[in-house]
Parts: structure tokens; sequence; C-alpha cells
């Protein structure tokens, strides 16, 4: 659903902020009756109450955040906001936030640099839980494709322990591989978030291979490549002091730095 119109987001901070201590009954009486907030009609207030319960707001009537933040995040991520997965390239100043975004902002009497903020709040928190889902259905994915066509021990070591480095160990006649899967939906570009532990043993382990997948909307993979060991450490953040040490690094994979395939297993083998 798109994001509401400015009569709808101001209904639901009226509804958000008296529903607490007044209930339901209560406060559709004094939206409909009352002159300070005849300014919105009755429709208009029920259609608000409608896309509250849609969202969930009402499921949690009180927290932290005000009630204007709380429906500008709502409206921002139900809105079909097809930018919001790229906010960390398509927006990175006040100036670039969208149109859609600036409206809802100055209908719920937010600031524009608010608004910069609480989105990028909210695109730092759907892109932590979409990576983390993208990235297990990516495991999942390519242990039963490495477990059905490969002889030998095919183990998904992270569903047991995610500390090791690796996701996926192979140990067959042929070969040996410490597979550290990497899952993306993104055609344009791949972005990949290396740990510092996956990067040390990757150092350690002459076996570990990074592999990159594309999966298609129903988590299907599409396209398996293998990121080039020699580039990975070339990029990587390097420690310049004692009192600081990088813990997890965001890498831009260059699309001439990946090979197709799993190389690290027999005949180079790319599964599809």
């Amino acid at each position: 659903m798109p994001i509401p119109p400015e009569p709808t987001l101001r209904a639901a901070v009226r509804w958000l902020e008296r529903l607490p201590q007044s209930g339901v009954a209560r406060c559709r009486a004094l939206f409909t009756n009352h002159r300070d907030f005849s300014d919105l009609t009755p429709t208009q207030y029920e259609v608000a109450y409608a896309w509250l319960a849609t969202t969930g707001l009402l499921d949690s009537l009180v927290g932290p955040d005000a009630p204007a933040q709380r429906v500008f995040t709502s409206a921002i991520s139900t809105g079909g906001t097809t930018w919001l997965q790229d906010f960390d390239v398509l927006v990175r100043t006040v100036d670039e936030l969208p149109e859609d975004a600036l409206l809802a902002a100055e209908a719920l009497g937010i600031s524009r640099p608010k608004a910069f903020e609480h989105v990028s709040a909210l695109w730092g928190k759907v892109d932590t839980e979409e990576r983390a889902r993208i990235g297990l259905a990516g495991e999942l994915a390519l242990f039963r494709l490495i477990k059905a066509n490969v002889p030998g021990d095919v183990t998904h070591v992270a569903a047991n322990c995610d500390g090791l480095g690796y996701d996926i160990a192979v140990s067959s006649p042929t070969a040996n591989a410490l597979i550290e899967v990497k899952s993306t939906r993104r055609q344009s570009r791949a972005t990949i978030y290396l740990s510092r532990n996956e990067f040390e043993t990757m150092r350690r382990e002459p076996t570990w291979t990074l592999v990159l997948l594309r999966l298609d909307i129903d988590m299907e993979i599409v396209a398996i490549n293998t990121v080039t060991r020699t580039w990975i450490e070339k990029v990587a953040p390097i420690d310049s002091s004692i009192y600081a040490r990088w813990e997890t690094a965001r890498i831009e994979v260059s699309p001439d730095q990946i090979r197709r395939g799993i190389i690290a297993l027999p005949d180079n083998i790319s599964l599809l």
C-alpha cells in the first residue's frame, strides 16, 4: 500500500496520542463532535484507524518514540517505497530525500534533518533483517545443492555454530572447501558484509572460499560465483592503531573480481 495522504497521517497521530488514555469509543466521539478536531472528517479518522491496524501500530500503543515518528516510519516501511532498500546509495544527504518521504514528514511536522535521521535508522533495521533472511535462505539452498551434487561429507556448520568463519564445510575425495556464503537479490550491484573473524579465517585456511549467490524473489539460486581471495585481502580495512580494530567491513564487490561457479570444488562446479 502507498504512503497515506496527509489527512490520514495526521489523523493517525491523533489516534495514537489519545488511545492509551481514552479508548476507541471515546476517541471516536471526540473526533466526531469536538470542534478542535473538525478539520478532519469522521471518514478520514476511520481510514486512519484502519491503516493503524494494518501496520500493527495498534498492537503497541505506548512506545519510546513519539506518535508522529512512529506514524512516519510505519508509513515509509509499509508504503511500498522502492528506494528504501537502496537508501544508503540513493540518499546520501537530507537534500536527496525522496519527495514522498518529504511530504509525509511535512504532514507530520517533522523537520527534514529528523526525517533523514528516522529513515536512516529505519533502513538500518530493515537492511539488517533482510540480510539475515536472504543470507539464511542462500546458505540452505547452496548446502542442499552441494550435498546433492558433490560426493563426500557436506556439513552446514553455521546451522550449529556461526562463529567458525565459514558456513559450509565440504570434504570429498577430490576437493576440500570451507565455504563462506554471501547472498543478494540485487541485480545491479553486490554488497557484502565481511566479519573480522571471516577475514582472519580466510587468511588462516587455504581452502576458505567466499561464494556469492544471486537469488530470485522466491529465494532460488540464479547465479553462483566465487569472489577472488587476493582481492578481498587487498580491499579489506587495515588497523591503523593498537587502540582501534575493525570488526565488520562493508565491501562492494567488483564485477571483475568474481569467477563463475565454486572454484574450490571439482570442475569449477556451478551446479546450475
